[in-house]
């Protein structure tokens, strides 16, 4: 896993979400809180943690480092529950069959808290586990302390507190054991209300969500594969099947695996809250499962005796009973260690090869290109394009994280609509200018520079923000485009920069339609997505084909 996490990890770009973390945790402390009280309460923790990172070294592969070593963490924990359940080669096959699946890749190489989440369910799930068979009221204090950093991290990983009270339902533990573990639930409960009350305030930052449908459980059960499609997908559902079977297991890793996402798909047919990133601890069950399954059946086959009597012929005498196998009188042992030595090794070669045919998928996802968008590009372009002074205008708002992001590309130009930055307004990406000050701002100038997504410059889009409104409508009416520049390489949407230039005078657009287009530049095309301009939608489905 750790080899896995390292492979790649300079992709040479930041994307949004990835930018976000950057910038804020480079910020003071009290910067850091004042923020807090309007946006992303939910991240608070990560935020001063990374802040602590990142006084080390700020840059892009020191960002990512805590979730390679969080990623490398949760397999080993995987595989620890795995022994303690099934034992050692379900455990080995377990840890391997986490570290290898595409989803776990994606997300140990980037600069956001769902891999340590990840790491800290596993970690409490491994303590649930060593809580039940010690019995006594101790063993619950580390399991309470874990699940509460865990949904302190990241409330939505509150639903596992769910997988574990069925979990316990299954095992069919005694009152004593239920009475330990309500009193750390209730702790966590108490604990993480003054968050869950903060962060209701803030649920705008996640309007863009819509409410999934079975389309999203099929996504998420080829991201929980090692393999999203062919056999390798459908001998891991037949494995899972087979992994019901042992009792122990399933009664921890089912419960881990389904609770969770079925929570967050429930309540979002009513107020959408799920992403698969959301649930990305709930993959260490499917992984359980699995290797359980694989387990079994190396078991029943380790347990297949071929008996026969004495054959007598030219080729001699052969008895194979059980383990002992004679032949012409000479008796050979097979010895169980050495049987269960093979079978545990044939499975890693078994995972090994999964992990090549998946290959081209992990190499995928260690380009820029693939993550929603690559701010880096953004301001290469900004420093061959513009010039000292030139004045730039980032529509919406939140293109700003660019800038924010990789400073080099911008320090020459002129932010023409920011009235307050953002470290010291306490906002992601800064105050901007009201409508009527934004209007003069731009009529001093004959020539402006726009970062932005293409689909953010569609004029069939709606625009709540009076500021953004402004911004498309003074851009249509009194300038023109005269170039546009736009990375190619692009999975979602182009982010382009258009300079514009003052219209001659006489010239009126048509309507209130955007002025056309000079002939070499691009018409817009439908956006990839339909997420609100600027706000990122996570990545893309693992395991997909590149686009044409």
């Amino acid at each position: 896993m750790l080899a896995t996490g390292l492979w790649g990890l300079d992709r040479g770009g930041m994307w949004g979400d990835e930018s976000v973390t950057f910038q804020v945790a480079q910020r003071t402390v009290p910067q850091i809180w004042r923020l807090l009280h309007d946006v992303d309460a939910v991240h608070g923790l990560y935020y001063l943690f990374m802040h602590a990172v990142l006084t080390v070294h700020p840059g892009e592969v020191v960002l990512r480092l805590p979730s390679v070593c969080a990623a490398t963490a949760t397999a080993g924990l995987v595989a620890a529950l795995g022994v303690r359940l099934a034992g050692p080669r379900a455990g080995l096959w377990a840890g391997v069959l986490y570290a290898i699946t595409p989803m776990t890749g994606h997300y140990a190489q980037e600069g956001r808290s769902y891999a340590l989440v990840a790491a800290g369910v596993a970690g409490a799930t491994l303590l649930l586990v060593r809580a039940v068979d010690a019995g006594g009221a101790r063993a619950w204090w580390p399991y309470g302390t874990v699940v509460a950093l865990t949904c302190v991290l990241h409330e939505l990983a509150v639903p596992v507190l769910g997988a574990h009270a069925l979990t316990l339902a299954l095992l069919r533990v005694p009152r004593k054991v239920w009475s330990g573990w309500g009193r750390a639930a209730g702790a966590v409960a108490l604990l993480l209300l003054p968050l869950v009350w903060v962060s209701q305030g803030q649920s705008g930052q996640v309007a863009w969500l819509v409410s999934p449908g079975w389309d999203r459980v099929g996504r998420l059960a080829r991201n929980f594969s090692p393999g999203p499609a062919g056999p390798v997908f459908w001998g891991s559902l037949l494995l899972m099947a087979a992994g019901l079977r042992e009792r122990r297991t399933a009664a921890v890793a089912l419960p881990l695996l389904l609770v969770p996402p079925g929570i967050l798909m429930t309540v979002s047919q009513v107020r959408p809250l799920y992403h698969d990133r959301y649930v990305l601890y709930a993959l260490a069950g499917a992984s359980l499962l699995v290797a359980a399954g694989a387990g079994r059946v190396a078991g029943v086959l380790g347990r297949v005796r071929i008996e026969g009597r004495r054959v007598a012929g030219v080729l001699g005498r052969v008895r194979i009973e059980g383990r002992r196998v004679r032949i012409k009188g000479r008796r050979v042992r097979a010895g169980g260690r050495r049987v269960r030595a093979v079978v545990g090794v044939t499975g890693v070669l078994a995972l090994t090869v999964t992990f090549l045919n998946q290959l081209p998928v992990h190499r995928q996802d260690r380009s820029a290109a693939h993550r929603p968008d690559n701010l880096a590009v953004v301001s290469a372009l900004a420093v061959s394009r513009m010039r000292p002074g030139d004045p730039v205008l980032f529509v919406p708002s939140v293109g700003r994280l660019a800038a924010l992001a990789y400073p080099k590309g911008f320090r020459r130009v002129r932010d023409i609509a920011l009235r307050e930055s953002a470290p010291r307004s306490g906002t992601l990406w800064g105050r901007e200018a009201t409508p009527g000050e934004l209007r003069r701002r731009l009529a001093a100038v004959d020539r402006v520079w726009v970062v932005a997504e293409r689909s953010a410059l569609d004029p069939r889009r709606s625009r709540p923000d009076p500021v953004e409104r402004t911004k498309l409508a003074v851009l249509a009416t009194e300038f023109t485009v005269r170039e546009e520049h736009v990375h190619e390489e692009r999975v979602r949407d182009d982010v382009l920069l258009r300079l514009y230039v003052r219209r001659p005078p006489g010239d009126t657009p048509p309507g209130d339609e955007p002025p056309r287009e000079p002939a070499d530049v691009r018409p817009p095309r439908e956006p990839a997505d339909v997420r609100p301009p600027g706000v990122s939608a996570g990545a893309p489905a693992l395991g997909a084909p590149p686009p044409p």
